[in-house]
């Protein structure tokens, strides 16, 4: 899952984006309020984690702007601002939570989880898709209560369509959710992980098909039909 952090203090920023990326997200982070309306604009992201006091251009106009252009991505309000009257003008802008600063790094991860929980139409932290169940909170993969060892790009790819079982993501929808800007991921670097998923995942009754042309999608193999 992609994050887009808008946090102008850098070693706050520098801080988060180390907790976030050693959780297995693809992290981006911009400084100031008219670089993040620009990127919210033209980027797919799963949660927008945004401080309000920014430069340029002010958090609460930023989520006004994303929620104008119909944008749905989670928002996750972490700020100084702390007044009732700030909270509630945050929340009715749209935003999906509101953390004051200075906060708990474990309150924090585990608002984090239960947005990105909400956007994949969870109620649970644990799906179960044929044999295979994922765990959202650890991030991990089992199969009947015996985990399943998958290397980090591959577990990216896996939770992508496995939040989606049964439906075809687009390999531009794939590639966006797996990479932050400064990464460098090709087409063929997907379909080398895909082949390696239907390898670990065969034992287990599931396969990953390819719909030609569009992408990718999570399927229940003949075996374990």
């Amino acid at each position: 899952m992609r994050i887009l952090l808008v946090e102008d203090n850098t070693a706050l920023a520098d801080g988060l984006v180390a907790i976030l990326r050693g959780s297995g997200y693809a992290v981006d982070v911009v400084r100031d309020g008219a670089s993040a309306d620009a990127v919210i604009a033209t980027e797919t992201f799963d949660l927008v984690i945004l401080d309000l006091t920014l430069p340029e251009m002010d958090g609460l106009d930023v989520l006004r702007s994303m929620r104008a252009r119909q944008n749905k991505a989670a928002v996750l309000i972490l700020t100084a601002r702390g007044t009732p009257e700030e909270r509630i003008r945050g929340l009715d802008r749209g935003a999906d939570d509101y953390m004051i600063k200075p906060f708990d790094i474990g309150e924090f991860e585990a608002r984090v989880r239960v947005l990105l929980r909400r956007q994949a139409g969870l109620r649970s932290s644990l799906s179960s898709y044929g044999n295979v169940t994922f765990d959202l909170t650890s991030r991990t993969f089992s199969a009947q209560g015996t985990p399943i060892d998958i290397p980090a790009r591959e577990l990216g790819l896996l939770e992508i369509l496995f939040l989606r079982a049964g439906k075809v993501v687009a390999k531009d929808a794939i590639m966006q959710s797996l990479t932050a800007f400064d990464d460098d991921l090709s087409a063929n670097a997907i379909e080398q992980y895909v082949s390696r998923l239907r390898k670990r995942l065969s034992p287990h009754g599931l396969t990953v098909r390819t719909a030609r042309g569009i992408g990718y999608y999570l399927d229940k193999s003949a075996d374990g039909a």
